[in-house]
């Protein structure tokens, strides 16, 4: 794995250009922030965006949640293996079969490979809308621990989910199943269209292995000041 270190702040870069990434990321006199690209930052920037953050010595959580038939998911991922990421995700709504096939394509000759995690549902989905809207008439924890459970029998590494659902997944799942969860906000900062949030402390508390947080860091008036408050109340 790529990957060693258990704990850590992903700093979600939800940026339209290279430019304001690497406008943000050079505002980081010390740190070299475990980061997260996302749809956004990949579709304008294609895989340069990778290889350059890269470079300069971040760890990468490549956020693009694949979800497609298995075949096309395999290719996808041996695509993406080759850029030497750290994390990557898919779906895992897209049932047992792809994630295995993923995690096969992901897989490099020499049996290396990034933490692959499945997406079970959004933070931003209410169990209300999941129900109503996906017809999944299941609670939203059971529905979350059934997907985990699936990516443990397809290899995965862990799940991102709700730091509501972590301690769940832990107790199903195993310590070692990785928990990865964005929807953090501060006590004191706004949900934005997040559904279910909670703390950086209560996350650690619930067993959340990484966060991943936005717009609380990348929007705050002084970022370097707010992640570094975010990893002392996470790992502290």
């Amino acid at each position: 794995m790529t990957v060693t270190r258990k704990g850590d702040v992903i700093v979600a870069l939800d940026f339209p250009t290279a430019q304001d990434a690497y406008a943000f990321l050079d505002r980081f006199p010390e740190e070299k922030p475990f980061v997260k690209i996302g749809m956004e930052l990949y579709y304008a920037e294609g895989p340069q965006i990778v290889r350059e953050i890269k470079a300069r010595g971040h760890k990468i959580f490549l956020d693009l949640k694949l979800h497609d038939i298995p075949n096309t998911v395999k290719s996808a991922m041996r695509i993406l293996s080759a850029l030497d990421v750290d994390m990557v995700n898919l779906h895992a709504a897209g049932t047992t079969e792809m994630m295995k096939a993923a995690l096969e394509g992901l897989t490099r000759p020499d049996g290396t490979r990034p933490l692959l995690i499945a997406v079970t549902q959004l933070t931003s989905t209410s169990e209300e809308a999941m129900q109503k809207e996906l017809l999944i008439h299941a609670t939203m924890p059971e529905t979350v621990l059934r997907y985990a459970q699936n990516a443990q029998l397809a290899g995965l590494d862990g799940v991102v989910c709700s730091p509501l659902e972590a301690a769940a997944v832990k107790q199903t799942c195993g310590q070692a199943f990785l928990t990865v969860t964005p929807g953090i906000r501060f006590a004191d900062t706004a949900a934005d269209d997040q559904a279910r949030v909670t703390t950086p402390a209560i996350a650690r508390e619930g067993g959340s292995d990484f966060i991943v947080v936005g717009r609380p860091i990348t929007r705050a008036v002084d970022p370097v000041a707010t992640y570094r408050r975010c990893v002392k109340e996470f790992l502290s």
